[in-house]
């Protein structure tokens, strides 16, 4: 009799689910929980002012700047704004969006940078779209203000070319690949893992939201070039280079059978080139006196093969891996919920 009347409650509390799921969910679109990301080093400038900023734009927000080793004041200047001060020791801006995302729990996230670049009054419209559904919502400079603002040329050409091949070999169409001016949903935050240290981090965070079809909104922001003093953090070259290999590692991750079936073509026709050029000589005098040069062209050919052959295993790896993650989105979200 107890386990009949305790089979019929289950049953009843599992009938009532959509009614409390609902309620729920209307509870966290009228009042979400809102953590404003601010990484900083050396900013001691400007923090106080986005700190204000950001507080006038969400008054409901919490404000969190993670002060990655500054030798300066911004750790206290933003404590005195109104900040939520934390400190991360591994020097990176990949590393302290690390730590961020593992830390703090919210509904809606907005990173943004210390240098009042960004404007935060864009920030509310940023948070109602993540309110809508969406996981990403990215900050594009590039339709705006970006290239009147920003005074260095070598940026603005690097920025153009990392967007024209994520966007050429993910068959996308995003704006501004590089912003650090986003929004994000708690399931993306929990589900994305970091593994860049420093500002290649956007780079490597669009390229994992293309491959794994994020659903991604694109918001224009006006940018703002940083003010007199404030002395910015890229090494042109040095970034650059990091950002390229970025891409180049998660192209040979994400699209192993594309990058791999490319160095196998080129292999393959430069080793059939060679053979081809022996056999016409066999074909002309009847010999072959080139035989080192027809077991490397041989070998070329089989390297060729086993580029192949290894893209399309690891193509059914990351496969794998996508239908992993998906899975893993669906069981954060299903746990946030209830």
């Amino acid at each position: 009799m107890l386990a009949s009347i305790e089979h019929q409650a289950r049953f009843l509390a599992l009938l009532n689910l959509p009614t409390i799921y609902s309620r729920k969910v209307r509870e966290k679109m009228q009042n979400p929980e809102i953590a404003v990301l601010l990484p900083c080093y050396n900013e001691e400038i400007t923090i106080s002012k986005v700190v204000r900023d950001f507080k006038a734009a969400l008054p409901s927000a919490s404000i969190y700047v993670y002060d990655n080793n500054s030798s300066d004041n911004t750790a206290q200047l933003a404590k005195d704004a109104g900040a939520i001060v934390r400190h991360e020791p591994r020097q990176g801006k990949g590393n302290v969006i690390r730590a961020m995302f593992q830390e703090i729990d919210a509904d809606v996230y907005v990173m943004a940078d210390g240098d009042d670049t960004y404007p935060a009054e864009d920030s509310p419209a940023m948070v109602q779209k993540i309110l809508e559904g969406y996981d990403m919502v990215i900050g594009d400079r590039l339709s705006s203000t970006y290239f009147q603002e920003n005074k260095r040329p070598f940026h603005n050409v690097g920025n153009k070319m990392v967007r024209g091949a994520i966007n050429h070999l993910f068959s996308a169409s995003i704006s501004d690949i590089m912003t650090g001016y986003r929004a994000f949903s708690f399931t993306f935050v929990k589900t994305y893992p970091v593994l860049s240290k420093g500002f290649e981090i956007e780079t490597e965070m669009t390229i994992h939201s293309l491959d794994r079809n994020v659903k991604i909104y694109e918001l224009p922001v006006n940018y703002r070039d940083r003010p007199e003093g404030s002395v910015s953090k890229l090494n042109t070259v040095g970034d650059g280079i990091k950002v390229m290999s970025t891409i180049f590692r998660m192209i040979r991750e994400y699209r192993p059978l594309p990058f791999f079936g490319t160095i196998g073509g080129l292999l393959s026709i430069v080793g059939l080139g060679f053979i081809i050029s022996i056999f016409f000589d066999y074909w002309a005098t009847g010999m072959v006196a080139r035989f080192p040069t027809l077991i490397g062209a041989a070998f070329l050919v089989i390297a060729g093969i086993l580029s192949f052959i290894a893209g399309f295993i690891l193509d059914s790896l990351a496969r794998k891996d996508r239908e992993q993650h998906i899975l893993s989105e669906n069981l954060f979200s299903w746990n946030r919920r209830h």
